[in-house]
């Protein structure tokens, strides 16, 4: 049971709909329900819903796909919403064989089936993009978001290089509630985006870029070395983490 189906429960039974020993029933069932699941390989939880909000999330990347489709199962089982990122046509195919209404984002690496409602977001994220190379950790973020209740905009190749691109965009800058921003190369676009606007500005590293930007680490430094106040740094290629973070943010 998640937030959502709690409170139609309770609402239920406010409003004379529902009797009291029955919405009890529902509630001891729930709470007698295994939290976690043991697969061997993998323990499930369950109840992450209730304690975060959104279902337990699974990172594809070093499973098998026969391993990724047993856990999404046991997920989609449950009636949660599914969620798998880093994965890849071999994952989905196989995830297909256990829930075959799930979509897959190529482009950003995510298998995903909505199985229940989530409260939606006050506003809108805004998801940055320096260049085309960062678009599949921008495409992480912006499908993530999307799953978790959130409306979603897209501005993407406007990195400080021609920045005459992203000041053309102060207008969506100033709309946002939350915005997060992708970057490689030398990772200055956070600073300049915090810049322009009164909002968090989530920060994301990609790890694109030539020899001396050592697979991000020179965006990453450089993002935490931000003279933007308002900056806050994930790990390199986490789209999801920002995404996540920039969810909680426009739920408050």
């Amino acid at each position: 049971m998640n937030p959502s189906q709690l409170r139609t429960l309770l609402a239920e039974v406010a409003s004379g709909a529902l009797d009291p020993g029955a919405a009890e029933r529902t509630l001891l069932s729930e709470l007698r329900a295994r939290p976690f699941e043991d697969l061997g390989f993998a323990r499930i939880d369950h109840h992450r819903t209730i304690r975060n909000g959104f279902p337990e999330v699974v990172l594809g990347l070093g499973k098998t796909p026969a391993q990724i489709a047993a856990i999404a199962r046991e997920i989609v089982g449950r009636g949660s919403t599914l969620l798998v990122t880093r994965a890849n046509d071999a994952a989905y195919e196989a995830v297909r064989g256990v829930a075959p209404a799930a979509a897959y984002y190529a482009d950003a690496g995510i298998i995903a089936l909505r199985q229940q409602d989530v409260t939606p977001g006050k506003g809108t994220i805004l998801i940055v993009a320096a260049g085309t190379s960062d678009l599949p950790v921008a495409e992480e973020a912006a499908h993530t978001a999307e799953l978790m209740g959130n409306v979603v905009e897209r501005v993407y190749d406007v990195g400080v290089a021609g920045i005459h691109r992203l000041l053309g965009e102060q207008s969506r800058l100033d709309a946002a509630r939350v915005i997060v921003v992708v970057a490689g190369m030398e990772g200055a676009l956070p600073s300049v985006v915090s810049g322009l606007v009164g909002v968090p500005v989530i920060a994301v590293p990609t790890s694109v870029g030539y020899g001396a930007s050592f697979g991000g680490l020179a965006a990453l430094l450089g993002m935490l070395n931000s003279c933007a106040s308002g900056v806050s740094v994930v790990n390199i290629d986490n789209g999801f983490g920002a995404a996540n973070i920039a969810s909680l943010i426009n739920h408050l």
